[in-house]
């Protein structure tokens, strides 16, 4: 794994931050799904027309997610869990278009990682409070705190390593097939790797969204309940 090199770097005080290409592609997604939302949400009509039924569409497919796997109180989570699922579709797709996934890096993963993470551990100590919420460690029995503690540690870790594992290894066979095409002849390149770009980039890029919503939305629920 190479390491990766930064396009510029900011010095702050004693502090150095690295702008990495990862970073800039992940700045032009947002400001990409900020621009479509602003653009698809003006003018709402009562009688929708093609953009605005679209947008329902979506709205309402995320909406059933939510309800279906959480259940009605958590339905103030659909803005956060449809707005994660387009990021990270996007994200897991952008080798679709000749720039490497964000997600291949750990760093991306760890932070995408990090927030399902606190967003679980915030509302379970919003449900139970926190006296509840720290008390839960020791259920059962007080024997099982080391466990307990080390399973709600090991949802952080699995989560980011679920997502970098499966799309840095997506990105790895995608090079050596374009590497091995390309020393038999340019030609082969053209046509030949598009049924493994539909494999590791759409199939298994959608797949590890899917993946990483619902075992934040499972988590949000059982965290706080059990």
């Amino acid at each position: 794994m190479e390491p990766v090199e930064p396009i510029f770097s900011i010095p702050i005080g004693n502090l150095t931050f690295d702008i990495t290409s990862g970073l800039v592609v992940q700045w032009v997604v947002m400001i990409l799904l900020i621009l479509l939302a602003v653009f698809s949400t003006r003018n709402l009509k009562k009688v929708p027309d093609k953009k605005q039924t679209i947008v329902e569409a979506f709205y309402d497919a995320v909406t059933n997610v939510v309800r279906n796997t959480m259940g009605e109180e958590y339905m103030s989570y659909v803005p956060f869990i449809g707005t994660l699922a387009v990021y990270l579709l996007i994200l897991n797709l952008t080798g679709l278009v000749g720039v490497q996934p964000p997600t291949q890096s750990y760093n991306v993963a760890l932070g995408l990682a990090i927030i399902s993470f606190v967003l679980v551990q915030a509302n379970a100590i919003k449900k139970v409070g926190i006296g509840g919420y720290f008390g839960g460690f020791a259920h059962p029995s007080i024997l099982m705190l080391p466990l307990n503690v080390i399973e709600r540690v090991m949802f952080l870790v699995s989560l980011s390593l679920r997502l970098f594992g499966n799309i840095f290894a997506a990105t790895i066979l995608i090079d050596l097939i374009y590497q091995g095409l390309g020393n038999l002849t340019w030609f082969a390149e053209l046509g030949i790797p598009v049924p493994f770009h539909a494999y590791f980039d759409i199939f298994d890029g959608t797949i590890q969204m899917v993946i990483f919503l619902m075992l934040t939305m499972i988590n949000i629920k059982t965290v706080a309940e059990h």
